[in-house]
């Protein structure tokens, strides 16, 4: 406890010492306010003789901004750059696999060109959901493709735009003759799609959505040499192929190379729905059922489903009883040299984490019945008890039972914590093609709600049942 002391100030008053050091620091400030040109200049002199000239800086504004700010706003931009350019373009080495391995660029190109088969024209891969960005386009094919003057039915038109580096999330690899070597893939052959502003499938990128056009299954299955994947399943190449079909547009089975199961007890394909990569920022997991954070997951699919050559170590995947192909494979300690992942990791979860949830077009939803859907939301239907506003997840483990959720456990037991995250809310006018859930299975919004109403008993009238469906919209 302080004690009471004589004021030096004045003989007569006693106070605490924190009371006298009140009293002084008001009289400074008096003192200060009220001092003579002199006396200014003595405190500037002072001050400046206290913090070295070079301490702080100016950025564009005229702000002041201290070295260690500077850098940190450097480093930002670089981390933001860097990851855009790996996201969209860097293959981590893949293109030992889908090309010199499967030899995939062989189908593409087609016999004509070299490879084998009829090949896949611009029209066909347009159809398998494949994108092609505007933007790396020249000003004479665009002005082609607006007047319909582009041969989209030549595969060789394909590999002009492989050529251009605008086919979304596909890198050709060209020999001396002008035709494909090889093929590899990127993070945005999943999760970027176009606005399809010239045509489409053709037009800006759309960074973080999930291309739900993607026939991923498709695609694969046109590989000449299926045999790698035939081996790491102990299945034989028709099945692979059979398997690959029946995937679907907007699919893909991260967990086959894992487990082996192809198909759910009900025989429909084991396949869920492409996430998207876009509001990322605060959440804690990424996919349908948790299984690490985003660069985990970033660092487990460039290593172990795009097959790049990296380092990836996860001790689950030992499991032999759970993730027997994994552990067969060799999969919990994958490690190459050189390592073209790992110091790629960062600057991908940076950019990552910078792309936004999309904002609903306007005219998308009712905005009367979505403010009264927002209130059905935080009142009688309970969503924001785990849809927590703003990440529109639980901060923190944001997992649940399939018990909770009323929903089988398939999915959930193909991972390692036999979980179902909750999935963010914000962008789903943009991730509605295929369905809702994790793989598809109500195809409106209006059948989510209604299945929650039931799972929980909210009793929820029609009426309110609308309304919570335009506020979801509206998020």
């Amino acid at each position: 406890m302080l004690s009471h002391s004589v004021c030096p100030l004045d003989g007569g008053w006693h106070g605490t010492q924190t009371e006298a050091l009140f009293v002084l620091l008001a009289i400074a400030t008096i003192a200060i306010v009220s001092s003579t040109d002199q006396t200014r200049n003595v405190l500037s002199v002072f001050a400046s003789s206290s913090t070295p000239a070079n301490s702080y800086l100016q950025d564009e504004q005229g702000t002041k901004t201290s070295p260690t700010d500077s850098a940190i706003d450097k480093n930002a931009e670089m981390m933001m750059k860097q990851g855009r350019r790996i996201f969209r373009f860097d293959t981590f080495g893949d293109e030992a696999w889908w090309g010199d391995t499967l030899k995939l660029h062989q189908a593409l190109e087609g016999a004509k060109l070299g490879g084998v088969g009829p090949g896949v024209s611009p029209k066909a891969a347009l159809a398998v959901g494949l994108k092609v960005d505007v933007d790396a386009l020249p000003s004479g094919l665009v002005q082609a493709l607006q007047h319909g003057q582009a041969n989209l039915d030549d595969p060789a038109t394909k590999l002009a735009l492989l050529k251009l580096n605008s086919v979304v999330g596909v890198t050709g690899f060209f020999n001396e003759q002008g035709t494909l070597r090889s093929i590899g893939i990127q993070c945005a052959f999943c999760h970027s799609t176009v606005n399809g502003s010239l045509a489409p499938g053709i037009g800006h990128r759309l960074d973080g959505w999930a291309n739900r056009d993607l026939n991923v299954g498709a695609i694969v299955a046109l590989a000449p040499n299926v045999k790698p994947i035939a081996d790491l399943l102990g299945v034989d190449e028709a099945t692979v192929r059979a398997v690959l079909n029946s995937w679907g547009p907007g699919h893909f089975d991260a967990e086959l190379p894992m487990d082996g199961k192809a198909f759910r007890p009900d025989g429909k394909t084991g396949a869920t729905l492409i996430p998207p990569a876009f509001g990322l920022a605060g959440v804690n997991l990424h996919t349908w059922t948790g299984w690490g954070s985003v660069t985990y997951w970033n660092a487990f699919v460039a290593n172990l489903e795009m097959h790049g050559k990296g380092t990836f170590f996860d001790p689950w995947l030992d499991d032999v009883a759970k993730f027997a192909v994994a552990a067969r494979a060799g999969f919990a300690n994958a490690r190459n040299q050189p390592d073209l992942i790992t110091a790629k990791l960062g600057p991908l979860h940076f950019y990552q984490l910078g792309i936004p949830a999309p904002k609903p077009p306007m005219g998308s939803f009712d905005a009367d019945a979505a403010a009264r859907g927002k209130e059905v939301f935080h009142g009688p239907a309970k969503c924001a008890t785990c849809h927590v506003p703003p990440l529109f997840t639980e901060p923190g483990w944001n997992m649940h039972t399939p018990a909770e959720v009323c929903v089988d456990d398939f999915q959930a037991n193909r991972a390692p914590d036999s979980r179902y995250r909750t999935a963010p809310l914000k962008g789903l006018f943009s991730h509605a093609k295929g369905g809702f859930y994790h793989d598809g299975r109500f195809a409106t919004l209006g059948e989510v709600v209604k299945h929650y109403d039931g799972c929980m008993s909210l009793g929820l009238g029609e009426a309110q049942v609308h309304d919570l469906v335009e506020y979801l919209k509206s998020l």
